[in-house]
């Protein structure tokens, strides 16, 4: 039983339906799967499991029946289990072969594993995690998937500067609000105070990432939260910013929500309309965001 705090519930109730959102946030999640073709094609994994399109992402897919973690196919990196819209900030960055990528906070790898697939293994991509443990699980998922186009670096994510990246992923440190049924003790620490400290780091990390941008090049913001101040508040400070922050609207096969234009007394830029805001009940996935900035000269 869910317990929530009447904070929560009162800041929830300004942003969506709040009864909607509170029984969809704690819905068990159909388990989903992302077929790895650095290693077998989606035509021969077919042929090995049942599988059910995820629209969003051509190798994503819901998988009924099967204890995922003790298959051949998992063991073997022929399927990364893999949130349905951990597969979308990938997507939306789309790396190609040849690029030179960053995934600032790469840790444990389901994101770093999709893009070198989409890349098949050509290119380079600098992961990097702030902390040394975080570098197992990531160095164990690299390995079991195939992935042969990465480096590995320890460092904080603010500390990167002076390079030139094509493009980069910074899937953010946040405060998990999208994902309460994962993980019920989020819901128990919540309090605004986290989420304004979490919001000071995300925009240290997203205010680095667009200065190694080249270019041209582009960056996709990310975080599993439905906390605006992590999410449109981050990205309006970054295009007060910087004049050369352009947002691009994402075009996707998802259900979402509006962008929070105001809160709590701040009103935040009218591009954060391109922004995706995607709410648990949207399509019965875990909350998520995703913006999409573009460097211009």
């Amino acid at each position: 039983m869910y317990e929530w705090k009447e904070k929560f519930k009162e800041r929830y109730k300004g942003l969506t339906d709040l009864d909607t959102f509170l029984e969809a946030a704690v819905k068990p999640l159909r388990k989903s799967v992302r077929v790895n073709t650095l290693k077998i094609s989606v035509q021969e994994m077919k042929k090995r499991m049942r599988l059910e399109q995820i629209p969003w992402c051509r190798e994503g897919f819901w998988v009924d029946g099967y204890a995922l973690g003790n298959t051949l196919e998992h063991f073997l990196g022929y399927i990364y289990l893999q949130g349905t819209c951990s597969m979308i900030p990938p997507v939306v960055l789309d790396p190609k072969a040849g690029e030179l990528v960053l995934d600032l906070c790469a840790s444990p790898g389901s994101k770093t594993s999709q893009m070198a697939a989409m890349m098949k293994n050509e290119g380079l991509i600098v992961a990097n995690d702030n902390r040394i443990d975080r570098l197992k699980p990531l160095t164990i998922n690299l390995q079991r998937c195939g992935v042969m186009n990465t480096v590995l670096t320890l460092m904080e994510g603010r500390w990167f500067k002076d390079y030139s990246f094509d493009k980069i992923l910074v899937d953010a440190p946040c405060s998990g609000i999208g994902t309460i049924s994962k993980s019920p003790k989020t819901i128990q620490i919540w309090n605004p105070n986290f989420s304004k400290k979490m919001a000071g780091i995300q925009k240290q990390l997203l205010t680095t990432a667009f200065e190694s941008l080249k270019e041209n090049g582009v960056v996709v913001y990310s975080t599993c939260t439905l906390e605006p101040e992590e999410n449109e508040g981050v990205i309006s400070s970054l295009l007060e910013k910087y004049d050369s922050a352009k947002l691009e609207k994402i075009d996707l096969d998802i259900k979402h929500g509006d962008a929070v234009e105001e809160f709590e007394g701040k009103t935040y830029s009218q591009e954060i309309k391109k922004c995706l805001r995607i709410w648990p009940q949207d399509n019965n996935t875990e909350g998520f965001f995703v913006a999409k900035i573009r460097k211009n000269g």
